[in-house]
């Protein structure tokens, strides 16, 4: 629209510059002719560009909640012109008889007419206004104002229709979000030396299905793992390894469980007064980047890594190492940053500096002229800021960082690495995995359940209730099982994370989560295949689909087919808000919704008809197989975001 807009005083500019010529008004023709060819230039640089964005955006699905918006907004600005951002409400309707979408601005304006102008205007009679003021549109069929000044809007048929037919024909496209920006996600960040455990769960699930939405939406994502690969718990480590491994360096040290080796250095640590001394000596040579050290260092890291790995092979999990020991030659000039700009404050031998708005202050350099958390925390935003550029930075870190996550955003806001009004800088937050008795999820002995532990028991969970089914008999062939086993075991236990609001705890339960009733993977798995399996039994392929979406009309005239098909397009609306909040559970809440309808229309009306008798096919209802094939590519898409692997056959 900008553009557009653009364009229109650009040709009318040059009309003038034009007539100015011939009539000699001008002293100077070649400064006319010189300014004319500079529009001409930029007008055509506007119209080419244009055309480059109405290409990309012609196969995006349409936000129909955003375009009500824009019309809405034009018949508001122009009823009220002289009202400064007037409030703009558009919603769903929740019950058919109040149409199809509601715009519920009247109440808001009547709010602010009276605050500001001391004028009593009743809502319905905005809403007559703004009604009256509605642009000729493609989507609207009619609007109605009810009760107290709600207007309800009818959508038109043959829109929805058109769009859904878009959808067949081009896929899911991402919504149209303008300019490509880039997006860095820091998530999972385990600790080397230690094992991944539960707590380890929600980032990294949480985190995947975040990067996975910024790149279907078109963003350029980078997805870092901030391990805890440096600090002073190295020393024991090094010193451990020195004693158990002396010839470490010409042979590969048989480490086969960290875990225990940790225990084992930490032990010592504690009770070897002697062991810590050497340790403390062993973190001074390594941040002096001694090569035997580095090399004993790099042992133990790789040892962590391979474990990690595994996790997020089963996992689907794409990450950019980059670790606390990436910034530590940052560190140095972060400090000296901070006391140029006289943020630094001695506190007996530290460096500390104090934020607006937080009671705690960062340490920068402890007492011993070494760096902190703080430091490096300080250090990778900079970079990332700075350094990669980022236009939206988030951190999936659980809720107790909250503070200390804030404290460091402000501290860069402050120093003036970036502006809150450019740049997006989050902290998605996220609870705690409970037990089924509500308390901290922990093995019967009281241990941190080892998150290896926990997807290997998934897998047989899975198996099992795949047999009790009897799907191991006659229905699936080996390979069908297998693929079905890890489809249902890791898509529960990521979706059964992902369907909850993330700021809250979340009871982690097998049997829940396993149950294929309810909204569940395990149920939308089985809706999937299900939607699948039905053109497929028609002995309707692919490419009849794709010849139907080009030739049929998707029709609608039925309630549940108009249902339905408003349902599959509020899709690009559900993935904006997420972009927005960040909240996933919606789109989970979304894909339930989805299937659910989907069952009532597929109860409601026949895709396919069979003769009673003999079951033989009469009759293949081509549109309403053309409202299952976007249902299925719908759910596939939003699996795809949510890291789910659907199967054809389960």
């Amino acid at each position: 629209a900008f553009q557009e807009n653009e364009i229109k005083l650009l040709t009318a500019e040059i009309e003038r510059l034009k007539n100015f010529g011939c009539l000699g008004v001008s002293p100077s023709l070649e400064g006319l002719r010189d300014e004319n060819a500079k529009l001409k230039y930029r007008l055509n640089f506007l119209q080419k560009s244009l055309q480059e964005e109405r290409s990309k955006t012609a196969k995006s699905m349409i936000n129909i909640n955003s375009r009500l918006q824009e019309i809405f907004g034009v018949a508001i600005r122009a009823a009220y012109p002289d009202l400064e951002n007037p409030p703009l409400v558009v919603t769903p309707s929740q019950q058919p008889k109040f149409g199809d979408y509601q715009c519920n601005s009247a109440m808001g304006i009547t709010q602010i007419l009276l605050k500001t102008r001391e004028q009593k205007v009743s809502p319905r009679e905005i809403a007559e206004k703004i009604t009256k003021n509605i642009p000729s549109n493609e989507c609207i069929e009619k609007v109605e104002i009810a009760g107290p000044g709600f207007i309800n809007v009818h959508l038109r048929r043959d829109f929805v229709s058109k769009q859904l037919s878009g959808l067949l024909m081009n896929g899911v496209q991402p919504p149209a979000v303008g300019k490509r920006k880039k997006v860095v996600v820091d998530f999972s960040s385990p600790n080397i030396a230690k094992e991944m455990h539960v707590g380890h769960l929600r980032s990294t699930i949480i985190g995947e299905s975040m990067c996975r939405l910024f790149e279907f939406a078109g963003y350029d994502v980078l997805r870092l793992n901030h391990l805890g690969d440096w600090g002073t718990q190295f020393g024991m480590l090094i010193a451990h390894l020195q004693d158990k491994f002396p010839d470490y360096l010409t042979v590969s040290p048989p480490i086969g469980d960290l875990q225990a080796f940790y225990k084992e250095s930490k032990r010592r640590f504690d009770t070897e007064e002697e062991f810590k001394k050497r340790a403390y000596q062993c973190v001074v040579l390594l941040q002096s980047k001694n090569p035997d050290f580095i090399k004993a260092w790099e042992l133990i890291c790789d040892v962590s890594r391979k474990e990690f790995q595994k996790i997020y092979n089963c996992l689907d999990i794409t990450l950019t190492e980059r670790g606390e020991s990436f910034y530590h030659d940052m560190m140095k000039d972060i400090v000296k940053e901070f006391e140029d700009k006289g943020f630094v404050q001695d506190d007996d031998g530290r460096k500390i500096v104090f934020v607006p708005g937080f009671s705690v202050p960062l340490t920068i350099t402890k007492s011993d002229g070494g760096y902190t958390y703080d430091t490096s925390d300080l250090a990778a935003l900079k970079h990332r800021l700075c350094e990669e550029k980022a236009d939206i930075l988030i951190y999936v870190v659980d809720s107790g960082q909250s503070v200390h996550l804030q404290t460091v955003f402000a501290a860069g806001q402050m120093i003036g690495w970036y502006d809150p009004k450019v740049t997006r800088v989050a902290h998605a937050a996220f609870g705690v995995v409970l037990g089924e008795d509500k308390k901290k999820f922990k093995t019967r002995s009281g241990d941190t359940v080892r998150l290896m532990d926990l997807l290997e028991e998934g897998l047989k969970r899975a198996m099992d209730k795949l047999k009790d089914k009897e799907r191991d008999k006659v229905v699936l062939t080996e390979e069908e099982l297998k693929a079905a086993q890890t489809s249902v075991a890791f898509g529960c236990i990521k979706y059964a994370d992902l369907s909850h609001n993330r700021l809250n705890d979340y009871v982690f339960s097998f049997d829940k989560m396993l149950d294929d009733r309810g909204n569940t993977a395990a149920y939308l798995l089985y809706a999937f295949t299900r939607i699948r399996a039905i053109a497929r039994l028609a002995s309707i392929d692919e490419q009849m689909l794709r010849k139907a979406a080009r030739e049929e009309v998707v029709i609608l005239d039925h309630e549940k087919e108009w249902k339905l098909g408003k349902c599959i397009l509020r899709f690009p609306e559900i993935l904006q808000k997420i972009l927005e909040d960040l909240l996933l559970h919606t789109l989970c809440d979304y894909l339930y919704e989805l299937a659910t309808t989907f069952t009532e229309f597929y109860d409601n009306c026949y895709c396919v008809e069979k003769d009673r008798q003999s079951g033989q096919i009469v009759k293949v209802n081509m549109w309403r197989l053309l409202l299952c094939e976007a249902t299925a590519t719908v759910m596939a898409k939003g699996f795809d975001i949510l890291g789910i692997k659907p199967v054809q056959r389960m």
